[in-house]
């Protein structure tokens, strides 16, 4: 067995041209993403100041991966994945084109921005689901993290650093030129998704003995050809989560976490704008700056991982992240408010890369959609209910939610060290590669179900 000590590396390899073409497809995504998300709250208070109804637009946000989780998941399996992202992001422009149409004629309403939230939604459950599946057909394992950083980096940057500011320049211009904008967004992703290679179309196909040297055509960067779909039962990905105890135990403790902060999250527009009395055309910029935070933290996550490991890493970026939480709460103005909370965005944004990537090396290909989808139902499902009684505390003190969120999140993650940890180490998941690993029976209850899952084949690292 090789030491769990994190084991130095050469010099890295360039992700690739597909790669680029999915962070690319991904970064046009996020930007208009990022602009819908501005404006959307931002009409909303220009129609009520109330924190509970405010909420709601936060609660709808994620009420698809409840109710949509598991079915995108399935259909991610099913179907060629570079047609799902096109699809949704075909609907969330659509949407988009409508809300500004509405703006325009002075048709907006509170009933229409929920609608459109929720349509949103269910366009990003798809594409979100896709794109994780597809990361692993397009780079090698040991570039996951690298992958998953440079992912979420785009995402922060075109949020925080362009999409956020000039959504709220444009909001204090015209109601409707942020949506309008955002709209065209979603074109540009269509195309980069139906260039993608044909492994990023499917489940890669890990050839047996005797099927090939992985060299034909189309082959990816982590195995053969893509394969047809499989037909792996539902239940089945259900049965292999279950019976894994560490992604069972991991699945409990993020969701109690993402709860946390999302609670918290709820009433962050109003927190600035009303308590701390920032001009709506300024709040964009300060978003940046917390942007700053979370930007370094997708930066620095792969090589925090390569020099400590992923278990100590997710554990110090979640007790991080509860304590400037708390702090953001505890903040006299806005200055230090911004910086608690960038450093807080930074400790997310260190767990988030981790965390995604050690699902990418762990869940076999032929059910990650599925399962990707339990997992997200399970925990971005419950962020609806956390963010309403966020907002519904709010009503009380708009710090409450932040002081409440960020305690229970830091307590959790003392609670949970021994997991995450002790657990993602026997789950040898903890290493960026683990193809000196053996397998190890802590990681499941089922015999043989995570031999496919911890051990890398001779494809994932060709010479």
């Amino acid at each position: 067995m090789t030491s769990a000590a994190p084991r130095a590396r050469t010099a890295r390899r360039p992700l690739g041209r597909d790669f680029g073409k999915l962070w690319t497809a991904a970064a046009f995504s996020n930007l208009a993403d990022g602009l819908g998300r501005t404006a959307v709250p931002l009409v909303a208070i220009s129609l009520t100041q109330d924190p509970l109804a405010i909420s709601v637009i936060g609660a709808l946000a994620y009420l698809p991966w409840l109710v949509f989780g598991l079915p995108a998941g399935m259909i991610v399996d099913r179907v060629d994945r570079r047609l799902v992202m096109a699809a949704a992001n075909i609907i969330r422009g659509g949407v988009a084109v409508w809300l500004s149409v509405l703006g325009v004629t002075g048709g907006m309403s509170l009933w229409t921005l929920f609608v459109a939230t929720l349509i949103f939604g269910l366009g990003e459950t798809l594409f979100d689901n896709a794109t994780n599946a597809v990361i692993p057909g397009v780079v090698r394992r040991d570039q996951l993290d690298r992958a998953n950083g440079w992912m979420q980096a785009a995402q922060i940057t075109i949020d925080s650093f362009v999409a956020t500011p000039i959504a709220g320049v444009l909001f204090a211009v015209s109601l409707t030129l942020p949506l309008w904008l955002g709209s065209a967004g979603y074109l540009v992703p269509v195309v980069l998704a139906l260039l993608l290679p044909v492994s990023a179309a499917r489940v890669l196909h890990r050839p047996s003995e005797g099927e090939g040297d992985g060299t034909g055509e189309g082959d990816g960067p982590g195995g053969s050809a893509a394969s047809a779909p499989t037909h792996v039962r539902t239940s089945e990905a259900l049965r292999y989560l279950w019976r894994h105890r560490y992604l069972r135990a991991m699945v409990v403790f993020t969701s109690l976490i993402g709860s946390s902060l999302s609670f918290a999250q709820a009433v962050i527009l109003l927190f600035f704008l009303d308590l701390l009395e920032v001009p709506v055309a300024a709040i964009g910029f300060i978003t940046a700056g917390i942007g700053i935070g979370a930007l370094a933290g997708s930066l620095v996550a792969s090589r925090l991982v390569a020099r400590f490991g992923r278990g100590i890493v997710m554990f110090s970026a979640i007790l991080v992240g509860g304590v400037t939480l708390l702090l953001t709460g505890l903040a006299p103005n806005v200055w230090m408010a911004v910086v608690a909370f960038a450093a807080s965005a930074f400790a997310v944004s260190v767990w988030n890369v981790p965390w995604g990537s050690l699902r990418q090396q762990i869940v076999p290909p032929e059910i990650f959609g599925r399962v990707l989808g339990v997992i997200r139902t399970l925990t971005w499902g419950l962020f609806p209910v956390a963010t309403l009684l966020g907002g519904w505390l709010g009503r009380v003190d708009l710090r409450l939610p932040f002081l409440v969120g960020g305690g229970v999140a830091a307590l959790a993650a003392l609670v949970a060290a021994p997991l995450l940890i002790g657990g993602t180490r026997r789950a040898f998941a903890d290493q960026p590669d683990g193809a000196d690993e053996p397998d190890h029976p802590d990681a499941t209850d089922e015999p043989g179900v995570a031999d496919n899952a911890s051990q890398p084949d001779e494809a994932d690292h060709p010479a």
